[in-house]
């Protein structure tokens, strides 16, 4: 900052010929002025300017300095103009990464309305599973599930998720329903293998307690996945219920009620870099994420 300041202070100074009104332009008192330029030359090793006490000239390695100087404190200001107005302007490239399924159902069919209010951003949409790392991947906005870690993203609410169990009719008719989570050891339960440990154990209970090992011919690193081969009798699947909802409505697969309560998965929260003023493309995503997707869930 010292730096900055210190060509700041010789460039104005030789622009409006002397360091007083320099200092006036730059809110300091001239001895200030004068302590950032001696300080600018004496980091600089050599003398930028001769002084008298009527006027200012340049030495050869000043003049010579003035015109880089000049040139680097342009591009300060052009780049300081060039932010400015894309904190104004909603513009530019938003990569935006959520769950696949949560992203085809409910963010996709979301993005033309967005398009619609926001026509100059484009959105870069990730449809992924496992939990990505913003900073390292360079991702604007993520779009999680679940109880969320500390950490030192900013997050907000979109809305509150659930969980189900369920099976088909054909596949409960055939093995019966379960009315216990003891119960499940006489069952194929599909196993989402990104949750721990691989999908082999289902937990219970608010806070996930209580941890129930089970089996099953089937796991997969998809919801989506899992949810269509229980359609098709492979087993009983445990997992979010906007993954089943279009099943359970059309009645290919049945809710199973054990005895014990579901673990609470909590909500789908945006969640973006802890920026101290954000992009406004960011924000105007996330804002528009908290006023449409609670509708689009009800929808559905």
């Amino acid at each position: 900052m010292d730096r900055l300041i210190g060509i700041e202070v010789f460039a104005r100074a030789m622009r409006l010929g002397g360091l007083s009104a320099a200092a006036r332009e730059l809110s300091m008192s001239p001895a200030m002025a004068a302590k950032h330029l001696n300080a600018l030359e004496a980091r600089l090793g050599t003398t930028l300017v001769n002084r008298t006490t009527r006027r200012l000239s340049l030495t050869q390695a000043g003049a010579d300095f003035l015109e880089r100087a000049e040139r680097i404190l342009g591009d300060l200001r052009e780049a300081e103009a060039e932010a400015a107005a894309r904190a104004v302007v909603v513009e530019g490239l938003l990569r935006v990464t959520v769950g696949a399924t949560f992203g085809v159902r409910h963010i996709a069919p979301l993005l033309a309305r967005f398009n619609q209010r926001h026509p100059r951003v484009t959105v870069e949409l990730g449809l992924s599973d496992r939990v990505v790392d913003l900073v390292e991947e360079r991702w604007d906005v993520a779009i999680r599930i679940g109880r969320l870690a500390d950490s030192r993203l900013v997050a907000r609410k979109l809305v509150d998720m659930h969980m189900v169990i369920c099976a088909a009719p054909a596949y409960l008719a055939r093995r019966g329903i379960p009315r216990s989570v003891a119960d499940l050891a006489g069952h194929d339960c599909l196993g989402f293998t990104l949750s721990q440990p691989a999908g082999r154990e289902w937990r219970f209970g608010a806070d996930g307690q209580l941890r129930v090992p089970v089996q099953g011919s089937l796991h997969a690193d998809n919801g989506e996945a899992l949810v269509e081969a229980a359609v098709a009798g492979s087993g009983l699947v445990y997992g979010p219920r906007f993954i089943a909802s279009d099943a359970l409505i059309a009645g290919q697969l049945v809710e199973v009620t054990l005895d014990q309560p579901l673990l609470k998965l909590g909500a789908a929260y945006a969640v973006t870099h802890p920026a101290r003023s954000p992009a406004k493309k960011i924000r105007a995503f996330v804002d528009f994420l908290v006023e449409t997707v609670p509708e689009r869930a009800r929808a559905c």
